[in-house]
């Protein structure tokens, strides 16, 4: 006799692979094998997936169009099942799929779109932080500033893209309207934050990113500008600063001889 793991694992393998037979020993009420039954259960649980997918990601929806993204979606969930009972878990790797989607090829920008809206959900359910307000900064003495270490709130994501999917993703939520964009422009680095209880999303200055994951890094204000220069010769110090404390990205600081405050997540 099959094992119950074993069953299980051809069961959840066979629900989402409609190219497989239903499960041997499965049967309806009448004791009768119940092909027609699996079927329609496999369609549901497709179908949750999918709009599991198109919830959270709305504005890639909206620029393939319904029919396009449903396609995606459900070569996504063959490829990659979810793994957690939590549905907003799932698509974590959606923007990685979305890359290397062949069909999707012709639109460089899309996976970026993608991980801006990944950003998005995971900033909307990332742990409490209070804010460090930027008065704190009065009581740290001009010469040590620069050698503080910044403590970032854990709810920030950073997304930098070498297009403007910062501009595009825009167009294409709430009341956006889509228009024409210069793919040659440049690219955008975008913050996305919830530092109370709406998810923000934020352009960020030149540099600003490279500069913001340096000290989520635990680098100093000074490594972290060194990074940051090194990367876009426009960087300014101040401006970044500035733009980080009113974005209420920073909820501590610590100095070079204290122990780091462990802070855990993901940068896109």
């Amino acid at each position: 006799m099959q094992q119950l793991a074993d069953r299980q694992r051809d069961f959840s393998v066979a629900i989402l692979d409609p190219a497989l037979p239903a499960p041997h020993g499965l049967v309806g009420p009448d004791g009768e094998p119940s092909s027609r039954r699996f079927a329609v259960y496999r369609n549901n649980v497709t179908a949750s997936l999918t709009e599991a997918l198109r919830n959270a990601f709305p504005a890639v929806c909206r620029i393939v169009g319904a029919e396009f993204f449903t396609a995606m979606a459900r070569a996504y969930i063959h490829s990659d099942p979810p793994r957690s009972p939590i549905l907003h878990d799932y698509g974590a790797c959606f923007p990685r799929f979305i890359a290397k989607f062949r069909p999707a090829a012709s639109l460089p920008y899309l996976a970026d779109v993608a991980r801006i809206e990944r950003a998005w959900t995971e900033a909307y359910h990332s742990p409490e932080a209070a804010r460090l307000e930027a008065a704190a900064f009065a009581s740290i003495e001009t010469d040590q500033l620069p050698h503080i270490h910044l403590v970032v709130h854990p709810s920030a994501r950073i997304v930098a893209s070498r297009l403007p999917a910062l501009t595009i993703w825009r167009m294409n939520v709430g009341d956006g309207v889509p228009a024409q964009v210069d793919l040659a422009a440049g690219g955008e680095d975008t913050l996305i934050i919830r530092p109370m209880a709406e998810v923000e999303v934020r352009s960020m200055p030149p540099g600003g990113a490279k500069f913001l994951k340096a000290l989520v890094r635990g680098r100093s204000i000074i490594a972290a500008t060194t990074a940051a220069v090194t990367t876009d010769a426009r960087f300014d110090l101040a401006a970044n600063l500035a733009e980080l404390i009113g974005a209420s990205a920073f909820v501590d600081y610590r100095f070079a001889d204290e122990p780091r405050v462990a802070t855990a997540r993901r940068l896109s």
